[in-house]
């Protein structure tokens, strides 16, 4: 009797999803220019030393930070925290908020937290492989040559209001 070894079906899920977002984000993105929706968001800017964390989503060009939509009636903190379970596996950590930014991105008007977290050394990360595909330490001086989100641009440039 013959054996067929099996083809693992996580890595085409995961494809998938990956298409999906890839292909869906710009649809939406589309759909909020004509609506103009108030989005809110959280991101995590997580310093271990002086280097920055960076995360690579499958459906943007730019470099961000672990983060994304507050759900209806979810504190930003715990929306920060859960975001960075879901992208990275990282457990709820003890954050500091240092402000939020307005602005309009990819056609919403948006309202984005910041909080910090500060590492000594960078634990063991789990992406999902989905949304987030890669991450990065970057130093302070290797930011001016990636490309940001506006989110994270306006965070660096000092634009985040306590």
């Amino acid at each position: 009797m013959q054996t067929r070894e099996r083809i693992p079906i996580t890595p085409l899920i995961d494809a998938i999803w990956r298409c999906t977002l890839r292909f869906g984000f710009p649809l939406a993105r589309a759909w909020w220019s004509i609506r103009r929706p108030n989005h809110q968001g959280a991101l995590v800017a997580i310093y271990v030393g002086r280097a920055l964390l960076l995360v690579k989503s499958s459906y943007r060009k730019e470099w961000s930070f672990p983060g994304g939509s507050l759900q209806p009636g979810e504190a930003p903190e715990l929306a920060a925290q859960r975001e960075m379970d879901e992208e990275i596996g990282l457990p709820a950590y003890l954050l500091r908020a240092v402000g939020s930014v307005h602005g309009h991105w990819d056609g919403r008007r948006d309202q984005v937290h910041f909080f910090e977290l500060h590492l000594d050394a960078l634990p063991t990360l789990r992406i999902d492989n989905r949304e987030i595909v890669d991450t990065r330490l970057v130093s302070p001086e290797e930011l001016r040559d990636i490309a940001l989100t506006a989110p994270v641009a306006a965070y660096l440039g000092g634009k985040i209001n306590a």
